[in-house]
């Protein structure tokens, strides 16, 4: 049994970084210094990848500011064409509410799937020239 470990994962953070900056009108609620991006390895969720949040009591307690960590799993979201971890990535900033508090938007909110957002939030960032270079070409 693989035990379950973390790294970086500079190669979703530059993802994160790309989508952020051409997509500053849509996602601008977001601070891309305070978004961090791991890689788990051993894990037997069946997530592509999870985003958490660090909740407004921890942030007092801690006396630190809003942050957001977004897990990719390695067994699923390294196998993914890039097209599809660019959506992935997309998938879990729209998480992130507008208020940039600690909390966590889910699924369906207020009438609003997040998953329909995402092929339309893709579209566009394609169309602004976007798209990342597949992994080892950067």
């Amino acid at each position: 049994m693989l035990k379950l470990s973390f790294e970086s994962a500079w190669d979703a953070q530059v993802i994160v970084e790309r989508v952020l900056e051409r997509l500053r009108g849509r996602l601008g609620h977001v601070k891309p210094f305070r978004v961090f991006c791991v890689r788990s390895e051993g894990s037997r969720s069946r997530a592509i990848a999870r985003i958490y949040a660090m909740p407004r009591v921890w942030q007092v307690a801690l006396k630190m500011e809003t942050a957001y960590v977004i897990e990719v799993c390695s067994e699923r979201f390294d196998r993914l064409p890039q097209d599809e971890k660019e959506k992935t990535m997309i998938h879990e900033l729209l998480h992130i509410p507008k208020t940039f508090s600690g909390a966590l938007v889910p699924h369906n909110c207020f009438g609003r799937e997040l998953e329909d957002e995402v092929d339309d939030l893709h579209d566009a960032f394609k169309s602004l020239g976007g798209a990342s270079q597949p992994q080892g070409l950067l």
